[in-house]
């Protein structure tokens, strides 16, 4: 019999090529390329002490600067084959509305790739300071963003202040929930509940959604079915959290990766991103796509190359609002 290779990687990047590249759904461009060797030092820390050190990196950097990184973090993804990314970027007490100016300018000096921007609520949106910067430059950003966690014990709160901005403005909403890999986290069926409260089914995207994974399988297809009401759509950042340490917690048996595979059986959207690149949270990632990729079809067993190309491309374009006509069956 002739040899005659055959290799799946190669033709489901062909045809991800063929459709235009990757689209990177979920990333933190603003933060990209501030590792160094102090910040690596600090790379084992919680993730809650990471959201507090960035902030010296971002009080200290001007709009050039941050201009600057986001603008050499638009030109990889276009090395890496990436035709749109869609970025949180901070506006909060901090670093006010640079990261976001810088952001804007540098996606106009970058034409050659989609840039879609949402709002990082790093801060929350409770407290008034932080509230009036959102919302002096909310209506400018193509999706809003929301962290519930930084609004600890007042997640509800903080969703019906993201969602009645989303519902004044007509936009998508993007929300970071479960990261953290627990049984004691259910923010995705805090976040299906809220979106049909707010009747925004359809419009609202939950970005990590790991924790699912750590609960009872009946606890789980209960989560299902609310998100499949709410016509939740998800993005997986498989690497963002795979560095999850050991604990002694009792779960079902799982990984730390968003459970795309029940996901995907329950008719379900997901797309995926980078998450963070060359930064305090993930230093040595490097933002290409084929990476994230590679990583998910092994950890879920993601093996059919439909469901491969419409995750790495015609999802990211459905959850960023900018079109998907071409999706495969």
């Amino acid at each position: 019999m002739k040899f005659k290779e055959y290799s799946p990687l190669s033709e489901v990047i062909r045809q991800i090529m063929v459709f235009g590249g990757y689209v990177n759904a979920h990333a933190h461009i603003d933060r990209a390329y501030t590792v160094d060797q102090k910040s690596l030092e600090r790379s084992n820390d919680h993730l809650f002490e990471k959201w507090l050190y960035v902030d010296k990196v971002k009080k200290e950097s001007s709009v050039e600067e941050y201009k600057t990184r986001i603008s050499k973090a638009l030109s990889n993804q276009l090395f890496y084959r990436t035709q749109a990314i869609c970025s949180f970027i901070d506006v909060d007490n901090v670093c006010e509305h640079k990261a976001y100016i810088a952001a804007r300018l540098a996606a106009d000096e970058n034409p050659d790739i989609t840039v879609v921007l949402a709002s990082q609520t790093l801060k929350g949106v409770l407290n008034k300071k932080n509230r009036a910067l959102l919302e002096e430059v909310i209506e400018d950003f193509d999706i809003i963003g929301s962290l519930p966690g930084a609004d600890a014990g007042k997640e509800a709160d903080h969703l019906d202040v993201i969602m009645k901005w989303a519902k004044q403005l007509n936009k998508r909403v993007h929300v970071h929930v479960d990261q953290l890999n627990s049984p004691m986290e259910k923010e995705t069926e805090l976040l299906a509940r809220k979106t049909m409260e707010h009747g925004l089914e359809g419009m609202v995207t939950a970005v990590h959604s790991i924790s699912l994974a750590a609960h009872p399988k009946k606890y789980r297809d209960e989560v299902y079915r609310m998100c499949v009401d709410a016509d939740l759509s998800f993005i997986t950042c498989p690497s963002a959290w795979i560095d999850h340490k050991r604990s002694e917690v009792m779960t079902p048996t799982h990984n730390s990766i968003t459970p795309v595979d029940e996901l995907l059986q329950h008719g379900l959207t997901v797309a995926i991103g980078s998450d963070n690149i060359c930064d305090v949270y993930k230093p040595y990632c490097d933002g290409d796509i084929i990476n994230e990729l590679r990583l998910l079809i092994d950890a879920c067993r993601i093996y059919d190359p439909n469901d491969i190309i419409n995750i790495a491309v015609f999802n990211g374009l459905k959850v960023m609002g900018i079109g998907y006509e071409k999706k495969m069956v």
